[in-house]
């Protein structure tokens, strides 16, 4: 086995070990030593898969980019189908490893620094190990199987770490929520994978894409929409989309570092990887494609209009989640599959930068999360205020920041579409820009509203959570730069160049669906400009209100308009879901419960039970314990016995 696979291998190894690990620290009690090995442990091993991930990018580069599958074992074997345990590299998988281990580090490195004082301090490293092992795993294989069984194994994870403080109630309601709405688009990915191996006879990712390219069922078949509708509905769920979106927001009753990596940066782009890597399939089907466009700005502005009115500084971020998660679908279904990843990377660095300030903010208030009553904090956090602006600069497009250059090129492809989703991709970047210096500005200037309590507590954060962040920051400046767009110069988007291979499957099955952007300068630069013009507008409105102004969002309890009170309610979606879907639910498990239950499965058990009991008080009688009786019962048998054998037998 070449040292690459070797490798390969051991970065597979690497992280199944952490949990365990994890736990015997833990038993050493909330000793210094034990936390100290638990930190070494935890983060140590991460950023050891971070540097094997590194190895062998460079190692894929230096050798041609040339794709090639790392083969274990035969683990499925079953009449025809022949599952293994095998990893795929290729460019994808590499980017997504890079992303996941790089970002994963600073965000373990983050939380040695922010969990250092809670009493599960090994568990909480146990858990979020568990799920760096799980997102490679569900990255790195070469098989829809190995596929799901990482992505369910990151929705464990997910249940795990949102219910982390388990002696909240609403908290392990937020879990059990997560775990519900995530199995409901699961169920969609498994019968998908059952519909992939009956129609290409294989689930492996080489031979499912070469068979597709070989497809003779046409463009738009019901086959391939099945397919790839129901491997969206998994997706909706695990990427938090229209209408099984709600779980994310509340997933913030996880501790800060969680809702940075899962629910932010790695876990919740899993639904877009898949469809990237199912590329050739989805290219087959346009209708779906068009779908999924359709729900993914549906969501960016739904979530959008939400992220308007709300007070907790990690709900805000979580709706802005949810939003930009609608801008990574809207990209998908213009087949800008380019612009999508683009955007799930430098998304990655700048909400993962912006969940990790707010755990800064939170750590100096005295774990307060309510933005009403902060205010004036960039003198107390000077570290985090600067990085958090980058974050907030770069999520509302201004450049040179990152996200300036992956929402501009996904909505220049939008414009090419369709202008109606352009305008509301627009109308989203606007509000995006609002509600995140309104953030800013409530939290970080003005005077501060918080008791006097937390004022005297207010600090930086220690080295290991800001270095993280400076480090977040670097990247959420420069990562734009990987896809630097045509108007600057021809054949810059490092990223494209790079990802280009893996679409040529796609190539082969339908061509027009994967061609570049196709329009010309001047448009562009009046995209850019028109997009950038709109972010301002909506800082400066948001510097007037709550900076000029000194506007404040009302207390609870105030009596709010009727539109501000839809949109600060959620537009009660989850009272609707209540009331349509769990009430009913609980009623009919109620009557069956009351019906079938009790009265017929209770009534045919108990009532076994009553014929035998009654039945032995009865037979017990003929034990009277007299000798006479047996003998004579025994010489009555013996006789009865004979008589049927002789004129019966």
């Amino acid at each position: 086995m070449p040292f690459n696979n070797q490798a390969m291998a051991l970065l597979c190894l690497l992280i199944p070990l952490l949990p365990l690990i994890g736990f015997i620290v833990n038993g050493l009690g909330n000793r210094k030593l034990a936390k100290g090995m638990v930190s070494l442990i935890g983060c140590g091993t991460v950023l050891a898969s971070f540097l094997i991930s590194v190895y062998l990018f460079v190692d894929f580069t230096a050798n041609g980019s040339r794709a090639y599958t790392v083969d274990f074992y035969n683990w499925i074997s079953v009449g025809n189908m022949q599952i293994g345990f095998s990893f795929l590299i290729d460019q994808l998988t590499l980017l997504m490893m890079l992303m996941v281990t790089g970002i994963g580090f600073l965000i373990h490195l983050y939380s040695a620094g922010y969990m250092s004082h809670d009493e599960n301090f090994g568990k909480f490293f146990a858990f979020i190990n568990l799920f760096m092992f799980s997102m490679l795993l569900l990255v790195m294989g070469s098989n829809y199987v190995m596929m799901f069984v990482g992505w369910e194994g990151v929705g464990l994870c997910s249940y795990l770490l949102i219910g982390f403080w388990n002696k909240n109630t609403n908290y392990n309601n937020a879990a059990k929520k997560a775990f519900v709405m995530n199995r409901i688009g699961d169920l969609g990915f498994l019968l998908a994978i059952f519909l992939i191996f009956i129609t290409f006879g294989s689930v492996s990712y080489p031979q499912v894409f070469a068979e597709a390219a070989r497809y003779t069922g046409g463009i738009d078949s019901t086959v391939m929409i099945t397919i790839t509708l129901l491997l969206f509905v998994g997706a909706m769920g695990k990427s938090a989309q229209i209408p099984l979106f709600t779980w994310l927001p509340d997933a913030m009753a996880g501790p800060t570092p969680v809702s940075a990596l899962i629910h932010a940066a790695t876990m919740v782009t899993a639904g877009i990887y898949m469809v990237i890597r199912s590329n050739v399939l989805y290219v087959l089907a346009p209708s779906t494609m068009e779908v999924i466009a359709i729900v993914g700005i549906a969501t960016a502005l739904l979530a959008a209009t939400i992220g308007l009115a709300q007070n907790d500084i990690k709900k805000v971020l979580a709706y802005s989640t949810v939003s930009q998660l609608g801008y990574m679908f809207l990209a998908l279904g213009v087949m800008a599959f380019d612009s999508s990843i683009f955007h799930v990377l430098t998304h990655a660095f700048f909400k993962a930068l912006l969940f990790l300030g707010a755990g800064s903010v939170i750590h100096a208030m005295s774990n307060e999360q309510d933005i009403r009553f902060m205010g004036g904090l960039r003198k107390y956090l000077p570290i985090t205020f600067l990085t958090f602006l980058i974050g907030t600069l770069a999520i509302a497009g201004i450049p040179p920041f990152a996200g300036f250059f992956s929402k501009d090129e996904l909505l220049a492809h939008v414009w090419e579409h369709n202008k109606l989703m352009w305008g509301l991709g627009l109308l989203t970047s606007f509000m995006t820009s609002f509600y995140m210096f309104r953030l800013v500005f409530l939290t970080f200037f003005g005077t501060f509203r918080g008791t006097e309590a937390q004022k005297s507590h207010l600090h930086e954060s220690p080295m290991s959570m800001t270095l993280p962040l400076i480090v977040l920051a670097i990247l959420s400046t420069i990562g734009g730069f990987l896809g630097i767009p045509a108007v600057f110069g021809e054949n810059m988007h490092v990223l494209q160049n790079y990802l280009a291979p893996i679409y040529g499957y796609a190539q082969v099955a339908n061509a027009a669906a994967v061609a570049p952007l196709h329009i010309d300068h001047a448009t562009e630069w009046m995209l850019m400009g028109i997009s950038v013009a709109v972010a301002v507008v909506a800082i400066i409105l948001a510097y007037v209100m709550y900076v000029s102004k000194k506007q404040v969002p009302a207390a609870e309890g105030t009596q709010l308009s009727p539109i501000h009170n839809l949109i600060y309610n959620k537009y009660y979606i989850d009272e609707l879901y209540n009331a349509i879907i769990v009430r009913p639910l609980m009623w009919l498990s109620s009557v069956f419960h009351k019906v079938f239950d009790v009265t017929i499965v209770d009534g045919i058990v108990n009532g076994v039970g009553k014929f035998v009991m009654q039945s032995s008080r009865t037979l017990r009688f003929a034990q009277s314990g007299a000798i006479g009786f047996y003998i004579l019962l025994m010489v009555v048998s013996i006789a009865l016995i004979l008589f049927l054998n002789f004129f019966i037998g």
